[in-house]
């Protein structure tokens, strides 16, 4: 079976809204076998939307379209959703005794735009949304099936997960099991290269590689009549792969690196604390992303200028002087100052220039010095980054997260 994913809304169009849905869909129908081979959006224009339906079915054999069924004039997924099918719109008690007790319990007044919303093509299968007032529903007909969903996320995907997707299990032809390796420490095309060989024998399983914020992703993906066989046909692949990759693979799943090195920290019980220059405290701000980091994570610091470097982090105005506030003799102080001064056993420094102005021949922009101390240890990496000035600063960020991560495996 093929499907088609819809999305309606002049907003989608404009770029006020981020069509996250159709990112969701896909991925949950890829889970159940059914494909995807194309997705569009259309405006809240009856003629356009009519149109969108009729191209989409010549296409696919389901067609999910999301939003537009608010309570205003324009909301017209359904209304035209009916006219493709030749279906009456009928008001569906149950829903609209959900929708006014919806309003009673806000102590607010029900509009008759809201009621409209009550209106289901006859004959489709009502899907409950107990997030919003938009029910969902089902339209049959000449071996083309409708599901309209409404079209924010937290009522769209519930409503999908709890519903749709009963109802489209019946049209799988077999189970696809997909797993994610995150990689970090290789970009895109040097991580494919080294598995290339794989994905050009590949069948079943099949590996995809592809980039996503400064990391580098590959799916291994099995289809088989059970969950269990096709996690059973992904085991030797992920082993040849894990092989060839060793520790540039530093999780699976739906995780992030922060997430990984923050859990590594408290596992570990390791207390750290940061020092930062050019990315001015983008990397504390990161590392805090993970919950619970508050057990290990003691202090961070933005020392910009030379001046709070010396003061607060302990760098003599000696080395300042002699080799620049951008420079490993720098850095590596800057580590040592702040993890004795927040008492930790761990303490990450950076400086460097983020541009877009004040570099030289000698020291360009993009490069930066980061700083490791970890319990009497110290470290000192040059980095050269490439990019705008918030580039630079999210690369250097991911590069520290990995370095440290790989220091604390061995930990």
């Amino acid at each position: 079976m093929r499907a088609e994913i819809l999305a309606v809304g002049t907003e989608i169009l404009l770029g006020d809204i981020v069509n996250t849905n159709a990112q969701y869909l896909s991925k949950r129908l890829a889970d159940l076998g059914i494909s995807v081979y194309h997705q569009t959006v259309v405006g809240d224009n009856e003629e356009r939307l009519l149109k969108a339906y009729t191209q989409a079915f010549e296409r696919a054999d389901i067609v999910i379209a999301t939003g537009g069924l608010g309570p205003t004039k324009d909301d017209l997924t359904k209304e035209i959703g009916a006219k493709y099918f030749n279906k009456e719109l009928v008001l569906h008690n149950e829903s609209l005794e959900y929708i006014e007790d919806y309003f009673k319990r806000l102590n607010r007044t029900m509009s008759e735009g809201n009621r409209k919303q009550a209106l289901i093509p006859g004959g489709a299968t009502v899907l409950p949304n107990p997030n919003g007032t938009a029910p969902g529903c089902i339209i049959e007909g000449n071996n083309k099936v409708l599901i309209m969903l409404p079209g924010p996320p937290k009522e769209m995907i519930p409503m999908f997960d709890n519903h749709a997707v009963r109802y489209l299990q019946k049209f799988s032809d077999g189970i696809l099991v997909s797993k994610i390796l995150r990689v970090s420490g290789l970009g895109e095309s040097a991580m494919a290269e080294k598995v290339q060989d794989i994905i050009d024998k590949q069948t079943n399983p099949t590996v995809a590689p592809y980039a996503k914020d400064f990391e580098a992703i590959l799916r291994i993906t099995a289809k088989a009549n059970t969950k269990e066989e096709a996690e059973k046909l992904i085991v030797p692949m992920e082993k040849e792969i894990r092989e060839r990759l060793g520790d540039n693979i530093y999780a699976e799943g739906e995780t992030s690196l922060d997430f990984v090195v923050g859990e590594m920290l408290v596992k570990k019980n390791l207390t750290i604390s940061t020092a930062e220059s050019c990315t001015g405290g983008l990397l504390a701000g990161t590392l805090i992303n993970y919950p619970g980091i508050s057990t290990v994570f003691m202090e961070g610091a933005v020392t910009y200028s030379n001046e709070a470097k010396m003061k607060r982090l302990g760098v003599k105005g000696e080395t300042l002087k002699k080799y620049g506030a951008v420079s490993e003799e720098t850095a590596r102080e800057m580590a040592v100052g702040i993890a004795r001064a927040a008492g930790t056993n761990v303490g990450i420094s950076v400086t460097g220039i983020a541009g877009p102005g004040g570099g030289t021949e000698e020291k360009p922009v993009g490069l930066v010095y980061v700083g490791m101390y970890i319990n009497g240890e110290t470290k000192v990496r040059e980095l050269n980054m490439s990019g705008d000035r918030q580039k630079v600063r999210n690369r250097t960020v991911v590069n520290i997260l990995d370095w440290l991560r790989r220091e604390l495996l061995n930990r």
